[in-house]
């Protein structure tokens, strides 16, 4: 069977579906982020998302938002249309149940990485007689559930290392600080990208040693800008305790403390706690030797690294501890360079072999 060929006009319509899922980032946990539009004679019609778990999915929502019916219409969905009953009913059913008159195609722009779905979907749409074609946008389509999928298939958080570093490669100096003062390496700019990083992800981490040297907050704070969402923090800990006035433990957001009395970075398990917790994506703010666990364990997915056009000569690397060989060496995919003022956002993706 040859794959589908989209034109333009599918792939303007799937991109549309596409920015209406990302207005449910953070709030359709557990579930995955879906966008649907409905188009008719080259115009939308009606639109929708998932906005929340246990209330309607996306196709759903387009479905309700519709006047004069379905048919003749197209229906593009970010993501395959479950086939099974769970919090809310099957939307192959709600598809198929349209009145008066279903849609005439269906494009999907993947297919569902969930085992209790992947593919059941589109056979039971295509089994009743629709014209369903998959793979608009698909690249685009996967990486918005990238953290979703990872979570369904391997029971983990999708994990992002994020640091920002000299461009000599340090992110502190070694030298210990009387008092806890933010020491900022990067400027506004790149600052300002690294808390919308944050409200990307589920939860931010750091290990307890940042906590007590560097006093971090782990907030979004985005001026003239409501966040979307509360990240969880959470800090890895050993036997020791976290001061009493750290600002981690404010209650200007959810804190959790993963503790491991033998001292060590057990980073298998706490992924499972979070996991657990319903946590898709973990941002690893560090310091070194949290963020030289991850990559031991071979745990990162994504790198996000802030550099400024300094050179200090010596300090804290950006991760300690791991001491890979070259041949095992997390490889990474194409950088993508972005100017942020002075300084660059490097971001990439780790290739799995």
């Amino acid at each position: 069977m040859k794959p589908p060929r989209f034109s333009a006009a599918d792939r303007r319509f799937m991109a549309r579906a596409l920015a209406l899922a990302e207005r449910g980032r953070g709030t359709t946990n557990p579930n995955p982020v879906v966008g649907a539009v409905i188009v008719r004679g080259g115009r939308i019609v009606a639109e929708g998302f998932h906005r929340r778990a246990g209330r309607a999915h996306a196709e759903v929502n387009a479905l309700g938002a519709l006047r004069g019916g379905a048919r003749g219409t197209t229906l593009y969905v970010t993501l395959e249309p479950c086939s099974h009953t769970g919090r809310t009913a099957p939307c192959t059913e709600a598809i198929l149940a349209a009145r008066p008159g279903r849609p005439a195609r269906v494009v999907v722009g993947c297919r569902d990485p969930n085992p209790i779905v992947d593919g059941r979907g589109i056979a039971r749409l295509r089994r009743a007689g629709l014209r369903v074609d998959v793979g608009c946008l698909e690249e685009e389509c996967r990486a918005a559930i990238a953290g979703y999928a990872i979570w369904v298939r391997e029971h983990r958080p999708l994990v992002t290392l994020k640091a920002a570093a000299t461009l000599d490669g340090f992110i502190a100096e070694t030298a210990s600080r009387r008092r806890r003062a933010p020491v900022w390496i990067t400027g506004r700019q790149a600052r300002r990208a690294a808390h919308e990083l944050r409200a990307t992800h589920d939860a931010i981490l750091v290990g307890a040693g940042t906590v007590r040297a560097d006093d971090p907050q782990l907030t979004v704070r985005l001026p003239g800008r409501r966040a979307a969402r509360t990240p969880l923090r959470v800090v890895l800990a050993g036997r020791r305790s976290l001061p009493k006035g750290a600002r981690v433990l404010d209650g200007a957001a959810p804190t959790l403390t993963i503790r491991d009395p033998t001292g060590r970075v057990a980073v298998k398990p706490a992924l499972e706690v979070l996991a657990a917790r319903g946590i898709q994506s973990l941002l690893v703010e560090g310091g070194a030797a949290i963020h030289g666990a991850f990559i031991a364990a071979g745990l990162v997915d994504r790198v996000a690294l802030f550099l400024a056009p300094k050179l200090i000569g010596g300090g804290l690397p950006v991760a300690s501890g791991a001491n890979l060989s070259v041949a095992r060496a997390l490889s990474l995919g194409p950088i993508s360079v972005r100017s942020l003022g002075p300084d660059l956002l490097l971001t990439a993706e780790v290739t799995r072999r």
